[in-house]
């Protein structure tokens, strides 16, 4: 079953956060993620947002994800965007293709 994560963060050091990014793709794009969305503008139509950006990507699995966001390479990418930003990150299981 295809997972999501979604992140919503605030950049505090944006040329830091553009070092990130510079391998981000490339780094995702080995483990089989997809970056779905990446807007640096979310249009809030209820309620309030904390956070400037909203990044959605999607895994065909649970193990994927992990796999992903426990290796090494992506490891010490994370500690840049931590140090570039603040927000969080949540998982979240897409639903059956057959649904009612």
């Amino acid at each position: 079953m295809t997972v999501y994560s979604i992140a919503q963060i605030t950049i505090h050091d944006r040329a830091r956060y553009q070092g990130y990014m510079a391998r981000f793709l490339e780094v995702l794009d080995r483990s089989g993620g997809r970056l779905l969305v990446a807007d640096d503008a979310p249009e809030v139509r209820e309620g309030s947002f904390a956070y400037e950006k909203v990044i959605v990507m999607a895994f065909d699995s649970r193990a994927a994800l992990e796999r992903w966001a426990a290796s090494d390479e992506y490891a010490a990418l994370a500690r840049e965007r931590q140090a570039a930003s603040e927000g969080v990150v949540v998982v979240v299981r897409g639903l059956p293709r057959a649904h009612p």
